[in-house]
């Protein structure tokens, strides 16, 4: 979510001993523990009292569908997927005659020509 590694978390960890001291860092992590709890307890809340509203639309419900981009990917391209079956189909069997009409291709064969004196 922070994308933070361990070199940078070490380092946020060595300037939290800095600038709070050792005396009120355990307080601190207390009191964002804490805020993180109530956080999460909040969220919980919302998303229960969301179900309890929602019923069993929130399971027929998928949120990817009401992002913008695959709205419009879906609206543009339903048209274009159609033609392209299409063309595929019949790209597949004239790949299937080809394979089934093998008829012998005679090539006329006319002397290159070639100048002597030019090389």
């Amino acid at each position: 979510m922070f994308d933070i590694n361990a070199p940078e978390f070490l380092m946020l960890a060595a300037f939290a001993v800095i600038i709070f001291g050792p005396e009120k860092l355990p307080e601190l992590a207390r009191k964002a523990a804490r805020l993180l709890n109530y956080f999460r307890n909040i969220a919980n809340d919302a998303q229960g009292k969301l179900r309890a509203e929602l019923g069993t639309d929130l399971a027929d419900l998928n949120i990817s569908d009401l992002h913008p981009k695959a709205l419009l990917a879906s609206t543009l391209l339903d048209p274009v997927k159609a033609e392209v079956t299409a063309v595929t189909a019949t790209v597949s069997e004239t790949i299937a005659e080809a394979k089934t009409d093998p008829e012998p291709v005679v090539v006329a064969r006319e002397p290159v020509l070639f100048d002597t004196e030019a090389t």
